[in-house]
């Protein structure tokens, strides 16, 4: 009996302290999910937000009756130059994916055209301006002979936040503008809010 008693005695040790090995694993636990997920761990701005916004302005902007007058006008797909995207909320927001997927939603539609911009604009002149010295004259291509852009497309993102205990909401205000490079006559321009979420930090009733 007594050596029965040992015996459960070590097992009993032995599975509390593989318990506590397990609970004191620094390896982090990872799981993958379809990217079309809704991962809202947060509360904050995220990847879901951005692809709902971003394809539902473009859509609206591409809709817009006075962008329809402008094309006709032009006889062709617009050219769109896609800008920056102000950060003016109160959390870190890389705009930087907004203006990509922006162009992405745009490329997808099929009802018009971007050119580069930004860095990647100066690295295809930079490119450009070494063949002419590095490269044949039957391949080299022209300075001086890009597309130029119709319209610009730029925007802000701002946040309004209300609070009360626990209980906390965050709206998004994303505001997108298409404005005539030439003219600076601002064609189209509008605001998305369906971003609107509740967090409820722990111990909170929902």
């Amino acid at each position: 009996m007594k050596n029965y008693r040992v015996n459960v005695a070590r097992i009993l040790f032995c599975l509390a302290f593989v318990a506590v090995l397990g609970a004191c694993s620094s390896d982090p636990q990872v799981k993958r999910v379809d990217s079309g997920t809704v991962t809202d761990l947060s509360g904050y701005w995220n990847n879901t937000d951005i692809t709902i916004v971003c394809n539902s302005l473009i859509n609206d902007c591409l809709n817009s009756p006075r962008i329809a007058q402008e094309t006709a006008k032009l006889g062709r797909l617009p050219i769109i130059l896609v800008g920056g995207f102000r950060n003016e909320s109160d959390e870190h927001i890389d705009t930087v994916i907004i203006s990509d997927t922006m162009e992405v939603a745009i490329m997808n539609s099929g009802r018009a055209d971007f050119v580069a911009g930004g860095d990647t604009r100066g690295e295809l002149r930079a490119e450009r301006q070494d063949q002419q010295s590095n490269a044949s004259e039957a391949t080299a291509k022209a300075l001086a002979n890009e597309t130029g852009a119709d319209f610009l497309l730029t925007g802000s993102v701002r946040t309004v936040v209300d609070k009360a205990g626990k209980t906390s909401t965050r709206t998004y205000y994303v505001t997108a503008e298409l404005s005539n490079l030439e003219t600076n006559v601002r064609l189209w321009r509008d605001q998305n809010t369906e971003i609107k979420k509740v967090i409820v930090t722990p111990g909170a009733k929902f």
